[in-house]
């Protein structure tokens, strides 16, 4: 089988398995379904991918290529500060969740993984199959190429004057994703027509952004005396 062919089945595969994963869930899921859906036999299935643990992985390694693409056209885009790249950054990531939900949890399910796996004890619980999985052990060497691009931002904000300049890009830049990870969980409450707190989606997101760019200008103000002049990272 050539290369060509190779890559048509494996994507056909991913496909099938995306489109089962997100309608009926990864554990209620079988692979003779996602055999049946990507019309090819059980067999030629595992013969891409060890088990259905390994597919899971192969998805969300396709759902962290997806979301380091945004990261990287956000970062091409020509003539925008530090702080307006942010800004874009913000807009594409909720696009992303919004319009691939199967992703986003499966990049969720991932950071969860990767919290067992730095710890000796947890790692001992871990299911061996997913230890086992190439997918697994190549998400390993690039879950981080997002944040990579992500703290180049910070640092290109940092150094045009559009940021503050006692930032640190990696805790900056971590802390931005961390906001933008719960504002994706939150959006579903927000939603909720019979939520007491009165807030819409529009003026969240607004307040939201605009609370971002405060942090990183440097603009938000103590209500107290300094005492100390510190940095917010």
């Amino acid at each position: 089988m050539g290369v060509y062919e190779r890559q048509k089945k494996e994507k056909e595969i991913l496909e099938a398995a995306i489109s089962l994963f997100a309608s009926k869930g990864y554990h209620a899921t079988k692979m003779d379904e996602v055999a049946k859906q990507a019309k090819m036999s059980k067999g030629l299935i595992y013969f891409y991918y060890k088990n259905k643990e390994d597919l899971y992985m192969a998805v969300t390694k396709k759902a962290y290529e997806q979301l380091k693409e945004i990261f990287r056209d956000t970062q091409k885009t020509k003539g925008k500060s530090g702080i307006d790249l942010i800004t874009i950054l913000i807009d594409q990531f909720i696009q992303f969740t919004t319009e691939n939900k199967m992703y986003q949890e499966a990049i969720l399910n991932f950071m969860g993984l990767m919290a067992q796996y730095n710890d000796p004890e947890k790692k001992k619980l871990m299911d061996p199959l997913i230890l086992d999985s190439p997918n697994f052990n190549e998400l390993l060497e690039i879950h981080h190429d997002p944040a990579k691009i992500g703290i180049q931002l910070i640092s290109h904000g940092v150094r045009d004057g559009s940021m503050r300049p006692d930032l640190q890009p990696e805790i900056t830049f971590y802390t931005i994703w961390t906001m933008m990870i719960g504002y994706e969980r939150l959006m579903g409450p927000i939603e909720y027509e019979k939520k007491e707190v009165k807030i819409s989606q529009e003026n969240w997101k607004n307040g939201f952004i605009k609370l971002i760019h405060e942090m990183l200008k440097g603009t938000i103000q103590a209500q107290r005396p300094k005492a100390v002049q510190g940095s917010l990272f």
